[in-house]
């Protein structure tokens, strides 16, 4: 599979020599650094690892996977735009996801001049096989992303039907699972070693909290990633985002804690919507959102943009719905009182 995997990629990337830091010809931690044109003074005047070697190597005992299977990025967008840039040539070859869903896939496609196909999910958000199985044999066609956890939708896709993409697609698949933090279902973590065009995406950003340091995490095999490191830049994590992130994935009790928080705080809240007048339906989730559909999505965003409660309106996405996302006990408790006030007003 090896070889198969570098037809897919672009030969300007097969023949490129990546850049190398400073960082990357002395990796020793002590000595007198005059060997990269950093200024002596400060906290942050060094340089950070290129590769976040401390930090892979927590992900690498939470995760239960070899260090040298993991990419940490720039956030999940940094993952998706290398994907591109890799595989895809531009204005020549494409790629292929299931709507509705995140909408970074086709602006990434779009910046990087790579056609996009988007496939509707069925009524129930789930993958028809019929529909996508005649791309399959497309030779241009070198991505397909599929989000599980879906966003904004909540549901797991069915695994069966992401398994069915990856055993019959001779490209790669990204499996985005920025929300399976809350869910009970595996991650596909477990299928890198059996699919080896499987990318699994993941983020710091959900359920541990950490949206403001943008670090995204990718697992792929050792040829991929590979790939990834000819392609990234240099210092694509700070220092300070690598701390911190260390510092957060020390602390698993306190995940836990907040994640078992939200989840419950879920769980009241559809409770208590499913009593709301506006509310026509709320949809399964797996994630720490929920997508509702209103009676009218337009209005009722605008009403309570006016109470300062901003929820995100997915009208032009799914018609008539809306997404909210789990907050504190306080500010779901705010959001159920202006919702009564709209019932009665």
């Amino acid at each position: 599979m090896d070889k198969d995997i570098a037809q897919l990629i672009r030969k300007n990337i097969l023949n490129l020599s990546p850049y190398s830091s400073a960082r990357e010809e002395y990796t020793g931690k002590e000595g007198i650094f005059l060997d990269a044109n950093e200024n002596p003074f400060g906290r942050y005047n060094r340089y950070p690892d290129p590769y976040q070697s401390a930090l892979k190597q927590r992900l690498s005992i939470i995760k239960n996977i070899s260090s040298s299977q993991i990419f940490i990025g720039n956030g999940s967008d940094e993952v998706i735009d290398i994907a591109f840039r890799i595989f895809c040539e531009p204005n020549q070859d494409k790629a292929l996801t299931f709507t509705p869903t995140y909408g970074m896939y086709e602006v990434s496609a779009n910046i990087n001049a790579i056609e996009f196909i988007k496939l509707s999910l069925n009524q129930d958000f789930q993958i028809e096989r019929k529909t996508v199985t005649p791309y399959f044999s497309d030779p241009s066609l070198k991505l397909i992303f599929i989000c599980s956890p879906n966003n904004p939708t909540g549901n797991l896709l069915n695994r069966e039907d992401i398994e069915f993409v990856l055993q019959h697609f001779k490209g790669v698949v990204i499996v985005d699972e920025a929300y399976i933090d809350f869910c009970d279902e595996p991650s596909f973590l477990e299928k890198i070693e059996k699919y080896p065009n499987l990318i699994v995406s993941q983020t710091l950003s959900k359920a541990w909290g950490l949206a403001g340091i943008r670090l995204g995490i990718a697992y792929m095999n050792e040829k991929i990633l590979s790939y990834y490191n000819k392609v990234k830049a240099p210092y694509n994590v700070s220092s300070i985002n690598q701390e911190t992130a260390l510092e957060t994935l020390r602390n698993i009790d306190a995940y836990e804690e907040k994640r078992n928080e939200i989840l419950s705080e879920k769980n009241k809240l559809i409770n208590e919507l499913q009593i709301s007048k506006p509310v026509h339906k709320i949809y399964p989730s797996d994630a720490n959102f929920l997508l509702i559909e209103v009676d009218n999505a337009n209005q009722l965003y605008n009403r309570l943009i006016e109470k300062q409660i901003i929820i995100r309106n997915r009208n032009s996405v799914v018609p008539n719905c809306v997404r909210i996302t789990v907050g504190t006990r306080e500010e779901n408790l705010r959001l159920l009182n202006e919702l009564k006030l709209i019932n009665n007003g």
